[in-house]
């Protein structure tokens, strides 16, 4: 009875792979190829630096209203959570984020409130990004497949703009603030239709519904591992090192057979584990969800919540500016003024004069960000190491990294030319870190810091799982036939 039962659930294992592997063969194949197009060609994004270039220099002569005086326009109560002040066209504008995530734009000129600019408005905006060419208005956008996810909504609908430069580029701006929010090249359009949106499933009319996408890749990716495990399995079981097969084989099978059993025997694993961390990608059950810096955190950081910054201003900084940001850290108001190559200066609201941070000073405004733990690590990094490391996006250096005893042993990383607070990681965040980059990307730093060695251990172990998949697809193919 024992060998019987054996025999019927190993017939089951068998059966149960090959089927379910017909229907998810092609998913593989589409996974490897797509995951080596994203390795050189992201999806879409404005970058911090591509925003600050294409802002125009503030004209601090048409400064006429404080920062005091357009939060007191705006209705604020408390300190709002963003305070900028940049260009919009040719006029100086204040934008306002409150605590609430409202978004408010009033003008620095004459204290109007702007919540809605023009088509033609879109377009002046759009003359002003560098390599702007035959500048042209495309349509209004509400959600497309660039601009699908939840980020944009604060923002829509979106004024759609193409530059008319050999790139082929074009803005997304909002009808709301003005602001260019997003903008794609033509490479970056059709080489993610073979990358990004194939590998994580990403259709508009899908990824439109975040709960309905995620629920769909998750149950996608589950079945998908329970045939790399089947697969492993049998694998095992079939596969004969020592006493082998007639003509010295070590797999029974022939032809696209013995490619699929052979490599799947040798490549298993890291199907396996390429799955695994996919789909702990979607973060099922909550475990490693991202914690950033919570509101109450920020506010103990900053040591100030009133509607106040600035009552005048009796200096302004010298040289271009495009962007000044207000804000407060520690009890201490700070004006932080940009130039187009994104680079920050710390200065006086007040004055307009240098006023740059210590180390000391930040770290004596971190200890307020959890209260109720002692900070046990104060680092200032000089160079990068397996938490913060440079891959697809450039890394701050130096950066401080001030830890604490809570139970999630937090960690916090602070630039120490602003104050910003660039990402809070706990226990959960680091070990997800080792769970889904280092398995799925392979973002082992003695890897991606010695490219193009990284680039060459992913090609193989990718051209691995394509032999895999696409034996499978041919194995799967034939079979239907008959």
């Amino acid at each position: 009875m024992r060998r019987g039962m054996v025999r019927r659930l190993r017939r089951w294992l068998y059966i149960g792979h090959r089927w379910i592997g017909i229907v998810t063969c092609l998913l593989f194949a589409m996974w490897f190829v797509s995951g080596v197009v994203m390795m050189y060609v992201a999806f879409p994004r404005l970058t911090e630096p591509e925003r600050l270039a294409a802002l125009p220099a503030l004209d601090w002569k048409q400064v006429v209203l404080t920062p005091d005086r357009a939060m007191a326009v705006a209705g604020l109560r408390r300190y709002p959570r963003e305070l900028r002040l940049d260009t919009l066209d040719d006029e100086p504008v204040y934008r306002i984020v409150g605590r609430d995530g409202e978004r408010r734009v009033v003008s620095a000129r004459d204290g109007r409130i702007v919540d809605r600019i023009t088509q033609d408005g879109a377009l002046a905006v759009a003359r002003r990004y560098p390599g702007a060419a035959e500048v042209h208005a495309i349509g209004t956008v509400d959600r497309d497949q660039w601009s699908v996810t939840a980020r944009f909504d604060p923002l829509r609908p979106l004024f759609l703009v193409g530059l008319g430069d050999m790139a082929g580029t074009q803005l997304y701006v909002s009808s709301r603030t003005g602001e260019v929010v997003l903008d794609t090249t033509r490479t970056e359009r059709v080489w993610n239709w073979l990358g990004s949106i194939p590998h994580w499933i990403y259709p508009t009319i899908l990824r439109k519904d975040g709960p309905l996408w995620r629920d769909v890749v998750l149950w996608i990716s589950g079945i998908c591992m329970v045939v790399a495990v089947s697969g492993i399995w049998i694998g095992i079981l079939r596969v004969r090192l020592r006493r082998r097969y007639s003509g010295n084989a070590i797999t029974p099978y022939r032809g696209w057979m013995a490619w699929h059993h052979v490599t799947g025997f040798f490549a298993g694993v890291f199907v396996l584990t390429w799955m695994f961390s996919g789909w702990l990608s979607l973060n099922p059950g909550g475990y490693f969800a991202g914690r950033g810096a919570l509101r109450e955190m920020a506010l103990r950081y900053a040591g100030h919540d009133t509607p106040d910054i600035a009552a005048e201003f009796r200096g302004h900084p010298q040289g271009e500016i495009v962007e000044a940001r207000f804000v407060w850290l520690g009890g201490r108001p700070l004006m932080i003024a940009y130039d187009r190559e994104d680079r920050p200066r710390v200065l006086d609201p007040m004055s307009g004069a240098s006023s740059p941070l210590g180390d000391a000073q930040i770290f004596a405004a971190a200890t307020r960000l959890m209260p109720d733990a002692r900070m046990t690590m104060q680092q200032r990094l000089l160079t990068e190491d397996a938490y913060w490391y440079s891959h697809h996006t450039r890394r701050v250096l130096p950066v401080l990294r001030a830890g604490f005893d809570d139970a999630a042993q937090s960690w916090f990383h602070i630039d120490p030319r602003t104050g910003d607070i660039l990402g809070r990681s706990d226990r959960g965040r680091r070990t997800y870190r080792w769970l889904f980059n280092a398995l799925h990307s392979l973002d082992f730093h003695a890897l991606i810091a010695h490219r193009p060695a990284w680039d060459i251990v992913v090609w193989l172990l990718s051209l691995l799982g394509l032999v895999i998949s696409t034996s499978s697809v041919v194995i799967g193919w034939r079979r239907l036939m008959r």
